[in-house]
C-alpha cells in the first residue's frame, strides 16, 4: 500500500500512532514501527532529557524500523528544547509536534534531515505549518480522543478542506479505528491515517491499566465527552464520575485553579495506570464504539490490512451500482 506518507516515513503501511501521553513508550512504540507502521514515543512525558535517551535507545533495541518521537508542547509547562536536542543527537527519524506553536520546534530541525509531521486542527493551521517547513501535517477532527481544535468540525469534513489547502500529505485523524475508517481516509485525497485510542487496546500498550482497557471495550459511541472547554483547550475523554464533575465545575467557571487538580497529569494517571476511575480519567475518541478486543499490535495491522483489501476487491467488482 504505497502512498506519500509511506515514502516519506519509508514504512510498509500508512498508519501513524499517535503520542499518548503517559501510555507510548518503547514497548508499543517498536511493535507498532515493527508491524509496519510508524510508532511513535511520548517525550514530554518523560521528565528528564535522559529519559527520553534511554526510551529512544530501548526503541531501537526492538525494532530497526522507522519510529518517531512526539512533542506535545502546549499540554506541559516547562522547557521542551533539551528534549528536542537529544532527539537530534539521537538522529530520531521523524519528530511530530502537537498541541502549540510549532515554529520552535521545527527551527531547531530544519538543519537536520529529519521528518517533521505537524498535528493540527484546523486549514490554516496546516497552511502554516507547511510555509514553516512540516513535511505532513495530521489533521484531527472532532471526534477524535484527548486534545482537539477548538471547532466542533468532524474528521470528515476537515480531512478534505485541509486536502484541498496545502500540497505537503494530509494525515486523518479522529475516530479511525479500522481498515473501513482508513479507506474513508484515503478516498478524501488523505496519505495516511493516524490512531490513538484504538492502540492503547493492544497487548503492547503495556502501560494501560486492564480497567482502561475494558472500559474502552465496553463504551459506545456515547461514552465520551469532551472537558476543558471553558479554558479554551477542549479534549475528549470516556465518561465517568471524574469528568462530570468537571463539568460541573465547568459549569460555574471556576476558571484553570478551580479545575487543576482534576484535570492534572496525576488525575490522568490515576486512572489509566491504576484503574481508579473514581479518581481520574482518561482520554478516548468517539472511535471506542467499534473497539471489542485488545489484540496484538501485529494482529490489528492485519486486520486493517484485510478489511482494506476487502473494500478494493468489492470496489473493482463492481460492487457500488451507479
Amino acid at each position: 500500500m504505497k502512498t506519500r506518507v509511506t515514502e516519506l516515513f519509508k514504512i510498509k503501511y500508512p498508519i501513524i500512532q499517535g503520542g499518548l501521553a503517559h501510555l507510548a513508550y518503547a514497548q508499543l512504540a517498536a511493535a507498532v514501527s515493527n508491524a509496519g507502521g510508524l510508532g511513535q514515543i511520548t517525550a514530554m512525558s518523560l521528565a528528564t532529557p535522559e529519559e527520553l535517551r534511554n526510551e529512544i535507545i530501548k526503541v531501537r533495541e526492538l525494532t530497526s524500523k522507522p519510529f518517531g518521537v512526539n512533542f506535545a508542547i502546549g499540554q506541559h509547562n516547562r522547557p521542551f528544547e533539551d528534549m528536542v536536542q537529544v532527539a537530534i543527537d539521537e538522529k530520531v527519524p521523524v519528530i511530530s509536534v502537537t498541541g502549540g506553536n510549532p515554529k520552535a520546534v521545527i527551527d531547531m530541525l530544519k538543519p537536520h534531515p529529519i521528518k517533521i509531521l505537524v498535528l493540527v486542527a484546523a486549514k490554516r493551521q496546516a497552511q502554516k505549518a507547511e510555509q514553516l517547513g512540516a513535511d505532513a501535517v495530521i489533521v484531527v477532527g472532532h471526534e477524535g480522543g484527548g486534545h482537539l481544535g477548538r471547532s466542533d468540525t468532524g474528521t470528515m469534513v476537515l480531512t478534505q478542506q485541509v486536502v484541498e489547502s496545502v500540497s505537503i500529505p494530509v494525515i486523518a485523524s479522529g475516530g479511525i479505528i479500522d481498515g473501513k475508517g482508513m479507506m474513508a481516509a484515503l478516498a478524501l485525497g488523505a496519505d495516511g491515517i493516524e490512531m490513538g485510542t484504538r492502540f492503547i487496546a493492544t497487548k503492547e500498550c503495556v502501560h494501560a491499566h486492564a480497567v482502561y482497557k475494558q472500559d474502552l471495550i465496553d463504551a459506545d459511541e456515547n461514552s465520551t465527552v469532551v472537558i476543558k472547554r471553558s479554558l479554551g483547550t477542549p479534549a475528549r475523554a470516556l465518561k465517568n464520575e471524574w469528568t462530570k464533575k468537571i463539568l460541573e465545575l465547568e459549569e460555574i467557571d471556576v476558571g484553570y485553579e478551580g479545575l487543576k487538580d482534576y484535570i492534572s497529569g496525576n488525575a490522568n494517571r490515576n486512572y489509566i495506570h491504576k484503574g481508579d476511575c473514581k479518581n481520574g480519567f482518561g482520554w478516548a475518541g468517539q472511535g471506542v464504539a467499534g473497539i471489542q478486543d485488545v489484540p496484538s499490535v501485529n494482529e490489528l495491522f492485519n486486520r486493517i490490512n484485510n478489511e482494506c483489501q476487502d473494500i478494493i476487491k468489492k470496489w473493482n467488482a463492481g460492487g457500488i451500482q451507479s
